[in-house]
């Protein structure tokens, strides 16, 4: 794997964060958060525009929610349209709710649907065999994570009420090959030190996973299937806290780093998209302003460590054979 080029599109609010990445229409899209800090009550999700290989970019729509801080926000195309995913801290203080956004043209936007059950964050979509699948996970100690299916992209039903338990787990990405399915999922520390994260595995009809625990501590997952390998883009955790594209092995568990993109402290939360024999990636980092209070193996409360890290969104091109 070799670097090509990696270049910052966007620096302009105090914290860029969270980002995902989509070709539709002959375009390259990039979403992420914007808002004074990791965890604010003014959190927004902007949309930029590329039309010439991810060279020069242009904000094109900036979603806003009187009712929430948005975050997260995921890209998908479904039955021509391009979709976009976001969660909503509400601040009422009555939890989180899921929120669903159409568009024709990436431009403009529907107004938001709310799906999922309240308090569930369902935190990507991913299409298999024209459903929507979507793990949901109730944020907590004692969460837990549901799986979600969706026949039309606006009804997404419970399809497996108890996904995964097994102590803080959250963040995920699915990737489907054939008749099988892979999720990695993390998990983070609680009472002791089994936060390592979990691969899963399943066929169809998705409803009976099983479960292997990785060898590292993983942050932020995107996941994608190259040439019959299981490859991610995940915040890792041992030594300096980083961005990191890495192969998954899943008879073993190991996480095997394949390369480190320029990275630092509040990092990660990828988009993927293969162009080629080209992996193009879109992540954010503080590496290049400061030391983030993120830079270390113990740093366990990422909202309030991250407040004064000046974070920037970078898209990255990556040679993988």
């Amino acid at each position: 794997m070799k670097l090509i080029s990696v270049r910052r599109i966007w620096e302009q609010a105090a914290h860029n964060a969270f980002t995902d990445l989509i070709a539709f229409q002959e375009a390259l899209f990039c979403v992420f958060r914007e808002g004074t800090a990791h965890v604010s009550p003014d959190g927004a999700l902007r949309i930029l525009r590329s039309v010439d290989g991810g060279e020069t970019w242009q904000s094109v729509a900036l979603i806003r929610s009187e009712e929430a801080d948005l975050r997260d926000g995921k890209l998908i195309e479904y039955q021509g349209e391009l979709l976009l995913l976001g969660g909503g801290t509400l601040h009422n203080k009555s939890g989180l709710q899921s929120h669903l956004w159409r568009s024709a043209d990436g431009r403009l936007w529907s107004d938001a649907l709310k799906i999922a059950d309240k308090g569930y964050w369902l935190w990507r979509l991913t299409e298999h065999q024209n459903k929507l699948y979507g793990v949901g996970y109730r944020p907590g100690p004692d969460g837990d994570t549901r799986l979600y299916k969706s026949d039309d992209g606006v009804q997404f039903k419970t399809w497996l009420k108890v996904f995964n338990n097994q102590g803080y787990v959250n963040e995920t990405a699915i990737v489907f090959d054939q008749d099988s399915g892979f999720c990695l999922l993390r998990r983070d520390p609680v009472w002791g030190p089994e936060f390592v994260g979990l691969l899963g595995h399943s066929r169809a009809p998705f409803t009976d996973w099983q479960w292997q625990e990785l060898d590292k501590r993983i942050g932020g997952p995107v996941m994608l299937m190259y040439q019959s390998r299981l490859l991610a883009v995940v915040r890792l955790y041992d030594e300096q806290v980083r961005t990191a594209l890495v192969e998954i092995h899943p008879d073993t568990g190991v996480v095997q780093e394949l390369l480190t993109l320029p990275s630092k402290g509040d990092t990660s939360y990828a988009g993927v998209l293969i162009d080629g024999n080209e992996l193009w990636v879109s992540y954010y980092s503080s590496h290049e302003l400061a030391d983030s209070p993120l830079d270390t193996q113990n740093s366990l409360d990422e909202s309030s460590r991250a407040a004064e890290a000046k974070t920037m969104i970078y898209f990255a091109k990556i040679l993988l054979s």
